[in-house]
């Protein structure tokens, strides 16, 4: 006699019943008779469904295939799983069931071999902590500019800015630029001036990158190409002129650098803004032979100024001695001048004799005896 038991599926549940291994019938909430020797599994429909053998064999069963929804990702894949609009979860590779009646999700299938994440994926979800671990961040600052590589090829500029990419297979490399200027200093460069005077130089120079690609492709290590190609622009012109003349023109050598660089500069991706000699430094003998030189010149000068002084103070006694001579009253003011000079420095005066005080006194300044 065939014997059968009762079963009870609650709502929400399914249950798989299983012959020798094999599923035979598949029940969704109440109570059902089964045949004696059978093996019940139960599932919350509100949970993903997770079998004990291959959900293969079990998608042969027509009922169980219709009341599942299966999502396959691919070894160079992910998926972003939502439930009614809202994150739930990341899926790896492989094979995933849900209950359709219950399980109401949403997808966003992701080939991590495309590499950078679209502007229209949703950023916020992009930035969760589940998320980030298959994502790698790039940032151009707002200084800088950068050239994108994927696996080696180049793929396009990059302007300032937060970049997100899948990290899949594929090797993304950027290579970033500074777009501030840049200063270049060459301090006490020994030099030889055209007469063959030993000097150092100290010079300043400013640039500014003007291709990306140029600098930082076509050349290699371009800052310091640009110190070299500074120091043989100094070179070229210091060797141009003696030491006087390169004292007396040291603000030439600005026009004459920036010509010089600016095709050269050009050609490792940067654009010279300004050039300029800070210091020129003479070594010790030359330096105290310039100064004697100096010093001598001053001298010179001051010797011209004291002889135009003499001049024009003898010319003035000319003048005044031919005046005096044509004119009687002019003399005597002149005399009375000098007569008050000395009466200046006179302290005491001695008087003799009985004579009276005003007659002695004209006689001293006058030098009569009338």
């Amino acid at each position: 006699m065939l014997k059968w038991n009762q079963i009870q599926v609650n709502a929400y549940e399914v249950a798989l019943v299983f012959k020798n291994g094999a599923l035979e019938s598949v029940f969704e909430a109440g109570k059902h008779w089964i045949g004696f020797a059978r093996e019940v599994l139960y599932y919350k429909m509100t949970e993903q469904f997770t079998p004990t053998i291959d959900l293969d064999i079990l998608l042969d069963n027509d009922t169980l295939q219709k009341m599942l929804e299966v999502v396959e990702i691919k070894d160079h894949q992910i998926a972003i799983q939502y439930k009614n609009g809202m994150f739930h979860n990341v899926l790896k590779p492989g094979r995933y069931a849900y209950w359709k009646a219950y399980s109401k999700f949403t997808y966003d299938l992701v080939d991590l071999d495309s590499s950078e994440i679209p502007s229209h994926f949703n950023h916020k979800v992009v930035r969760l902590p589940a998320v980030m671990s298959y994502i790698k961040v790039l940032a151009v600052e707002s200084y800088e500019k950068a050239l994108l590589y994927v696996d080696g090829k180049f793929e396009r500029e990059m302007n300032p800015g937060v970049y997100y990419f899948w990290r899949g297979e594929k090797v993304i490399t950027l290579y970033k630029a500074d777009l501030r200027k840049q200063q270049v200093e060459i301090n006490g460069q020994e030099l030889l001036t055209k007469d063959k005077a030993s000097i150092r130089i100290n010079l300043t120079t400013t640039y500014q990158l003007s291709d990306i690609y140029k600098a930082l492709i076509n050349t290699n290590d371009s800052t310091k190409q640009m110190y070299s190609l500074m120091q043989h622009a100094l070179r070229e012109y210091v060797g141009q002129y003696t030491l006087d003349e390169l004292l007396a023109n040291k603000n030439a050598a600005t026009p004459y650098i920036l010509t010089y660089v600016k095709e050269k500069a050009e050609a490792l991706g940067y654009t010279v803004l300004t050039a300029g000699i800070k210091d020129i430094i003479l070594p010790g003998d030359v330096k105290e032979i310039m100064n004697q030189v100096l010093v001598a010149e001053k001298k010179a000068q001051a010797n011209v100024i004291m002889r135009r002084e003499e001049t024009a103070s003898t010319r003035s006694l000319l003048n005044t001695a031919k005046l005096m001579q044509d004119n009687d009253m002019l003399y005597k003011l002149k005399e009375m001048e000098y007569v008050e000079k000395i009466a200046d420095n006179i302290q005491n005066i001695t008087l003799q004799g009985g004579g009276h005080l005003v007659d002695q006194l004209k006689t001293i300044f006058s030098g009569s005896t009338k």
